[in-house]
C-alpha cells in the first residue's frame, strides 16, 4: 500500500504494532503452557530447539523481503525472554 502522507504511514505502523503486541502475547501464553509439559531445565532451555526456530523465521523473513539479521536478533531477545518466563513457571510448578 502506498501511503499519501507521513501520518498514513505512522497509522499503518500502529496498526501493525498493535496486531504484533497481540501475537507475541498470544505466543507467551503458549510458552507458559509448555513448561507444564517439559520434564527438566534442560528441556526448557531446548538449544536445537532455538537453533530451528531460528533457521525457520530467517528462511521466513527472506521469503518476505524482510532483514534476516533484524528478525534473527528480535526472535533471539523474544525467545531469551520467554525461556526465563517458562522456567520461572517451570519452577513454580516443581
Amino acid at each position: 500500500m502506498i501511503c499519501k502522507d507521513l501520518n498514513e504511514v505512522r497509522a499503518n505502523i500502529d496498526r501493525i504494532d498493535s496486531e504484533m503486541i497481540k501475537l507475541i502475547a498470544e505466543r507467551g501464553s503458549y510458552v507458559s503452557q509448555a513448561a507444564a509439559f517439559k520434564k527438566d531445565e534442560d528441556g526448557v532451555r531446548d538449544s536445537s530447539r532455538v537453533e530451528k526456530v531460528i533457521e525457520k523465521v530467517r528462511r521466513k523473513a527472506e521469503e518476505c523481503g524482510a532483514d534476516p539479521d533484524m528478525v534473527e536478533a528480535l526472535y533471539r531477545e523474544m525467545i531469551g525472554r520467554f525461556i526465563k518466563k517458562e522456567m520461572d513457571e517451570f519452577k513454580k510448578e516443581q
